[in-house]
């Protein structure tokens, strides 16, 4: 099993990453924009629209408000098993790191899903390094 584990820090506070990261159905406007294009929300599950047009359904497992970790599964697809989480820490006044980690099926997509993660954090990063800037 590929297991992809990408970090990135955030000059912002941690309550506002977090904020934006557990609205499970505003990803498309509120974290990342563009990179997702559309969220639709159903029972238990969104379906994320990537601006690359690969559209995935994934499980909400769990928005853990006191660790700030959002966790989720994609079902269907490609990938045989796919569990991921996102996670915001504390790093100093104003100052957040986000870690991003995916565990994943068949290991030929994981070149693939790391440059998915590693696009959709820079993304994070400037869009809410942006709105924290304008408040």
């Amino acid at each position: 099993m590929a297991s992809i584990h990408r970090e990135i820090q955030i000059e912002v506070a941690t309550a506002n990453v977090w904020d934006a990261i557990r609205d499970v159905g505003a990803i498309h406007t509120r974290l990342a924009p563009g990179f997702v294009v559309d969220t639709r929300l159903e029972e238990g599950a969104r379906v994320v629209t990537f601006g690359s047009g690969v559209v995935a359904r994934e499980l909400i497992v769990d928005v853990d408000d006191d660790a700030r970790r959002l966790v989720w599964a994609v079902v269907g697809g490609r990938m045989a098993h796919h569990n991921a989480s996102l996670q915001v820490f504390a790093d100093g006044e104003g100052r957040s790191r986000v870690v991003w980690i995916a565990d994943l099926l068949p290991n030929e997509l994981a070149a693939y899903i790391a440059g998915m993660i590693e696009q959709g954090m820079a993304v994070m990063k400037k869009t809410l390094e942006r709105e924290s800037a304008k408040s």
